[in-house]
């Protein structure tokens, strides 16, 4: 089954409690109206631990507040007209899943509070004035994902101590991965390794020049963490057709057929957020809320995985990891 289909089957399993979720505030005098942008096909970590969050903070689904989701399937192009639609429906607050989402809502409306979840660079891409007072209509919380580029190619060294030459496909539209690859290529420099780094274009492109990766070429692929052209779902497809070892940025990837992971909790920045979002109903303003860091990180191995690419992982590799899946 592919990683696609894996998403879509998880979307029509959630949509319905995701388009009414709830808050528990009594001064509320209606339920609040939170929209959600993100490229993914269906609900990610962020967007599901911002409802564990909301509730754990008391609020109630379907009595006080709702939640509505617009998803893009891994279209950019498609984030500005999303946002549009969600501040045409008067949505209260935006929920903004990373950079390119953030940067569609805060487009669409000056006005509607805004919070994203794992923006890597919310000062240099000029969506905050500085992390103590953010200014505007947007605050939220970043991750670390960028920043830990170095260290995720140096554990997939450690795990694969005769990893040479690796590639890193990614939409040459993602900011967010366009600053990922030039991480990588200067952790590559450093480690000694040949990093190919792939810009695409269209999902067709993706389509194409993934499907003709072959073991041998390589020895390892690494996963953007945005779902943009659906790049993580034809890096699974290959990385299990060639058997290739895959690293990715978020957890959720070893779960579906990638070697093992390396970055932040996404579903504790939803967490974290939801705090956000709980000040905003209680009438702060986003301007003033500081941007939070998200610092909890996950090293994550698949040991099903490892044994059907003929793997043995490493004592010490295993010590070091958070969860192991066997």
């Amino acid at each position: 089954m592919k990683w696609r289909q894996i998403v879509v089957i998880a979307s029509a399993l959630m949509v319905s409690e995701f388009i009414s979720a709830g808050v528990s505030s009594a001064e509320l005098k209606r339920p609040v109206r939170i929209g959600v942008l993100t490229m993914s096909w269906g609900p990610t970590p962020q967007i599901v631990g911002l409802r564990d969050g909301l509730q754990d903070l008391g609020y109630r689904e379907n009595k006080d507040f709702y939640l509505g989701v617009r998803f893009t399937q891994g279209d950019i192009g498609a984030l500005d007209a999303a946002a549009r639609e969600l501040v045409k429906h008067d949505v209260d607050l935006i929920i903004a899943d990373i950079d390119a989402e953030t940067m569609a809502a805060r487009r669409a409306t000056r006005q509607i509070p805004i919070v994203f979840v794992s923006a890597h660079d919310p000062i240099g891409l000029d969506l905050a004035q500085s992390y103590a007072q953010p200014g505007g209509n947007i605050t939220g919380v970043t991750s670390l994902d960028v920043h830990l580029g170095p260290k995720r190619l140096e554990l997939f060294q450690e795990m694969l101590p005769t990893l040479k030459r690796v590639i890193f496909p990614f939409d040459a539209a993602d900011i967010y991965a366009v600053d990922m690859a030039n991480a990588y290529r200067e952790a590559a420099q450093q480690l000694g390794i040949e990093l190919f780094t792939k810009a695409l274009h269209t999902q067709e492109e993706a389509r194409t020049v993934i499907a003709q990766i072959r073991q041998g070429d390589v020895d390892g692929i690494l996963v953007p963490s945005s779902a943009a052209l659906n790049i993580p779902g034809f890096i699974l497809d290959v990385s299990t057709q060639q058997s290739i070892p895959a690293l990715a940025g978020a957890a959720f990837f070893p779960e579906l057929g990638a070697l093992a992971s390396y970055g932040p909790d996404f579903h504790e920045s939803g967490r974290q957020a939801a705090r956000l979002v709980d000040k905003i109903i209680k009438g702060a303003n986003p301007a003033t809320i500081p941007i939070e860091v998200n610092p909890n990180i996950e090293f994550v191995i698949n040991l099903k995985v490892a044994k059907a690419l003929g793997l043995t992982i490493a004592p010490l590799m295993l010590f070091q990891a958070n969860k192991i899946i066997r």
